[in-house]
């Protein structure tokens, strides 16, 4: 059994030492012996349930210890761990529900409307329970509360013989065609995102990360999670991001590590505790998701963060791929750095050719951490992975020193505050509105946000503009909706007849 539990086999090499601190529930401290046999006892639930190998367990809930139970108690079953994005329009969670057809739904109190949404719909046809986390707040009096968990013996499962190729979480992920995919993160990509990163990164057993990042993202699963208990580190669970909460955290804990994405950071940056603050105290601060401005890496430089790096990473490398040494973080400020321990990676020319110092390409990765491909997607699979080297879609550049720098993306994503905008979906949306002729969606720089997305319409007659932003709201996830909305007469096209992107990009501050 070289994969599956982990939770057991940590609970035998450190069974006292610190493994979360649950601070939805007080601040509570759970040892790995005790979180173990919670674990053991949700996997006994799932298995009361039907739940057997391969099975999927969808979970739409805020950030909470159960989520973590039941993505551990999956490994020892050999079923997957499918966490929805609960930003997502009940319209796109049964997509993704339709597509992976889970067995068993996990849901936290906040989403009982969602739930109702979804409930009747032929995409969800093959949930055969629901469970609320909690016991107060159902959708329905009939769905099993998870805690009839408390009623399961908490003794050790009989072991699954699982292999690296055995998948354990899907992460959902998209494209430049906006359709929703999940990629296959297995049992061997995980271990290997873990064995890469403390190796990497100099993660020790000591190390505590604040874990505020949603977990329905690889972030929030895999960027210090999974890495620390592998180790035999811990994490405090919190529900959500709250810069109050952080700066209480690092004051009253031992907190060395912290990843976030920038609108966080300048949250913190911009909060009254900002000039007291003890951040010196953290080890290594992580910034992903978006571009972070590098007047915010400054402020921070200057509280005595040397540490405060960029990440790179994406759902299909699970995601850890790089690190910047602390020693040159400022010398190359925004670089991610070199490719981690057993990682390779290839800066590749439109003729496919590897590409020289100073030169851009697109960067492609390998290694045992890219996960296994899109769930149920031969074509989307093939697309992205191909004589075993994952596409990124991002361009990038390799100094004379081998750091690597992001310098764009050649997919059309629109990453807002940590969130993936698929320009297409966006556009399928607007364009059913019955006064929209034609809409290209394009990224706006966002002071807060990094980046905003930006409707570029033609339309028909009069269009209201806060009506057409209302037509959207109801059919999109509030961070998909666009943040601004331009009337033109038509739409640049290249010489293709495709419509230039690029040059509204460069037009957009004339736009308005």
């Amino acid at each position: 059994m070289l994969f599956g539990d982990w939770l057991g086999r940590r609970a035998q090499l450190s069974p006292g030492r610190l493994a979360l601190i649950d601070t939805l529930r007080g601040e509570t401290a759970i040892t790995y012996r005790d979180w173990n046999l919670q674990t053991n006892r949700t996997a006994h639930l799932l298995q009361r349930e039907g739940i057997r190998r391969g099975d999927r367990v969808a979970v739409l809930a805020k950030n909470c210890v159960e989520q973590l139970d039941l993505w551990f108690a999956c490994g020892k079953l050999g079923a997957i761990l499918q966490p929805l994005n609960w930003r997502l329009t009940p319209h796109e969670l049964a997509s993704l529900l339709g597509r992976s057809r889970p067995a068993l739904l996990v849901y936290g109190p906040d989403f009982l409307s969602t739930l109702d949404a979804l409930r009747d719909r032929p995409e969800t046809a093959s949930i055969r329970r629901w469970l609320p986390l909690s016991e107060a707040h159902r959708a329905t009096p009939a769905d099993l509360p998870f805690a009839a968990r408390d009623t399961c013996p908490d003794h050790a499962l009989s072991p699954v013989d699982l292999g690296p190729d055995d998948p354990w979480v899907l992460c959902t992920t998209g494209g430049s065609t906006g359709l929703p995919k999940a990629a296959v993160l297995t049992h061997g990509n995980i271990t290997w995102n873990a064995i890469n990163t403390t190796a990497s990164w100099s993660l020790t057993p000591d190390d505590l990360a604040i874990l505020n990042a949603p977990l329905f993202h690889t972030g929030g699963l895999n960027v210090f999670t999974a890495p620390l208990v592998h180790i035999g580190g811990a994490s405090i669970v919190c529900r959500e991001f709250n810069a109050d909460q952080v700066y209480d955290l690092i004051e009253q804990h031992p907190v060395s590590l912290f990843f976030g994405v920038p609108t966080m950071f300048l949250a913190l940056a911009e909060h009254a505790r900002w000039s007291t603050a003890h951040l010196d105290r953290l080890k290594l601060v992580i910034s992903g998701g978006a571009p972070c401005p590098l007047p915010l890496f400054e402020r921070f430089w200057q509280c005595g963060i040397a540490s405060f790096k960029t990440g790179y990473g994406l759902t299909e490398a699970g995601p850890n791929t790089f690190w910047l040494p602390d020693e040159e973080v400022q010398k190359k400020p925004g670089a991610v750095g070199y490719p981690l321990m057993h990682v390779d990676i290839r800066i590749a020319g439109a003729d496919g050719r590897e590409c020289g110092a100073g030169e851009v390409g697109e960067l492609l990765v390998r290694g045992p951490h890219v996960c296994a491909g899109y769930w149920e997607d031969a074509e989307a699979t093939a697309g992205a992975i191909r004589e075993g080297w994952l596409h990124t879609g991002d361009l990038a550049e390799r100094d004379a020193e081998g750091c690597v720098r992001i310098v764009g993306r050649a997919k059309e994503v629109i990453i807002s505050g940590g969130e993936n905008i698929y320009p297409a979906e966006v556009e399928n949306v607007l364009a059913t509105h019955p006064k929209v002729v034609e809409v290209a969606l394009i990224g706006v720089p966002d002071e807060r946000w990094g980046e905003v997305g930006r409707a570029v319409v033609v339309a028909r007659g009069e269009l209201d503009v806060e009506e057409l932003l209302a037509f959207a709201r109801e059919r999109l996830a509030k961070y998909k909706v666009p943040r601004s909305v331009v009337l033109v007469e038509a739409l640049p096209r290249t010489s293709a007849g495709k419509v230039d992107k690029r040059g509204l990009v460069t037009r957009s501050h004339s736009l308005l």
